[in-house]
């Protein structure tokens, strides 16, 4: 998780599709279930105009053989490269990991309800 926030704040888009299963899903409220292909396209939309700044308050871990599941409370900071308001939302999120054949944790399943999560047009 420490991770996928620095990787985050470098928007470093290759490093945060490593820690992704092929077949993710994100559930973000309005928005229809996303891909792996659909988080690159949104990242790469979104790193262009801001700035992306997350902190992190995990609230709880659970691990049973190769599953994993986190909740924690992010909140996400976007800071227009170009001048503009800078936006800050905050919501809770729930997160399923598996570990590959590996042994790396793997993101699999993450329900965001952090408002604006999921549309790359809020900068």
């Amino acid at each position: 998780m420490a991770a996928w926030r620095r990787l985050t704040a470098e928007g470093n888009l290759d490093g945060l599709l490593s820690l992704l299963a092929d077949d993710v899903i994100f559930l973000t409220p309005g928005n229809p279930p996303i891909t792996r292909d659909d988080f690159a396209k949104g990242f790469r939309e979104v790193s262009a105009k801001a700035r992306i700044e997350t902190q992190q308050d995990v609230k709880e871990i659970q691990v049973s053989g190769d599953i994993a599941v986190a909740w924690s409370q992010l909140t996400v900071v976007l800071n227009p490269k170009l001048g503009g308001k800078r936006s800050e939302a905050s919501g809770y999120v729930l997160t399923v990991f598996h570990r590959s054949s590996s042994g790396k944790w793997l993101l699999a399943r993450d329900a965001n309800l952090v408002a604006g999560a999921g549309n790359p047009d809020r900068v």
